[in-house]
């Protein structure tokens, strides 16, 4: 069966291990000039798209691609390191409900 990247793309990504739908297919990852498909991508964690880690699932890893899901089979889906936002080291903690600014500080 052949299927383009545009269908792949559309479809949905479950774990069959745990049952978790992981996201729909971002990327696809092959090798160059060669032209074998080495795995897939989805997104990894939520939030701006730039903050975000993308997880890598192998092609072996592949179970099954079915008209509107992809079925994948990790073991012990690992989670996805969060990274920092590049801006977040500027970022002042969070507050806390009892931490109130006076209106003096923005003059």
């Amino acid at each position: 069966m052949e299927t383009s990247f545009c269908e792949l793309k559309k479809k949905e990504v479950v774990n069959l291990a745990d049952g978790k739908r992981l996201g729909r297919v971002s990327d696809v990852v092959f090798t160059y000039p060669e032209g074998k498909v080495l795995g897939i991508v989805v997104p990894g964690g939520k939030g701006l798209r730039f903050c975000k880690s993308d997880l890598f699932i192998e092609l072996k890893q592949v179970t099954k691609i079915g008209v509107d899901v992809v079925l994948v089979d990790l073991k012990a889906a690992p989670k996805p390191d969060k990274k920092k936002c590049k801006w977040e080291d500027n970022c002042p903690p969070p507050r806390r409900d009892g931490d109130r600014r006076d209106y003096g500080e923005y003059e």
